[in-house]
């Protein structure tokens, strides 16, 4: 599409540039454009969901097997998600439970481990690998033996802060306040990491409707 000035827009730039303008209209308030945007952006992750299992899940997993290769097997997760279905009638809801509690259970027994060594055991070990290095031949810098100190101390006192069948002394609520000078400042800096994350969104949409859309920049 031509601008007027001899610059070719593409169809696929003019549509991101509307639909963004759509979006940034809701700064101004509720309005049909922007209704009709959400719509757009709905009804597209719902296709793409739905392309997406088609061809990750149902034609290779269930459709291929049973109907290719024979594998009668492929009846069983077919039943399940039928199974599943069935929420949909408040009659024969209760038949769905049975799956429900299969996949919530799956679940967990795949995620609780992956969680336990990711954010505990990798943690514990980040936190003292480099007081094991010092017995080590290898040098630790002093920046380094600092940082886990730092470490180690907010994860001492944060837990203490939490750990609510301890006795209230003075000493126990002094490191406990250390705790929640540890908190504030992780809050703080996620808080912070989030804002710059949506400011770096915004000024790349900002960006492209200046430059590639409006042609300004």
């Amino acid at each position: 599409m031509n601008d007027g000035g001899g610059v070719v827009i593409s169809f696929g730039t003019l549509a991101a540039g509307l639909v963004t303008i759509a979006i940034f209209s809701f700064l101004y308030r509720d309005n049909p454009l922007y209704r009709a945007a959400e719509h757009l952006l709905m009804g597209l992750s719902v296709g793409f969901t739905i392309v997406l299992l088609w061809n990750s899940v149902l034609k290779p997993k269930i459709l291929t097997p049973l109907f290719v290769e024979g594998d009668f097997f492929a009846l069983i997760p077919l039943a399940l998600s039928l199974l599943m279905l069935l929420r949909l009638r408040s009659a024969w809801s209760h038949l769905s439970k049975p799956v429900l509690a299969f996949v919530v259970g799956a679940g967990a027994g795949v995620s609780i481990p992956a969680m336990f060594d990711a954010r505990i055991l990798k943690q514990i070990s980040a936190t003292i690998e480099p007081f094991a290095a010092l017995g080590e031949t290898t040098s630790v810098s002093g920046m380094a033996i600092i940082e886990a100190l730092v470490g180690l101390i907010g994860c001492v006192t944060v837990m203490i802060y939490f750990f609510y069948t301890r006795p209230d002394t003075r000493p126990v609520r002094a490191i406990s306040t250390i705790g929640v000078y540890f908190m504030m400042i992780f809050f703080g800096a996620t808080f912070g990491y989030t804002v710059t994350s949506r400011l770096t969104l915004l000024i790349g949409r900002l960006e492209f409707l200046l430059g590639d859309f409006l042609r300004i920049l």
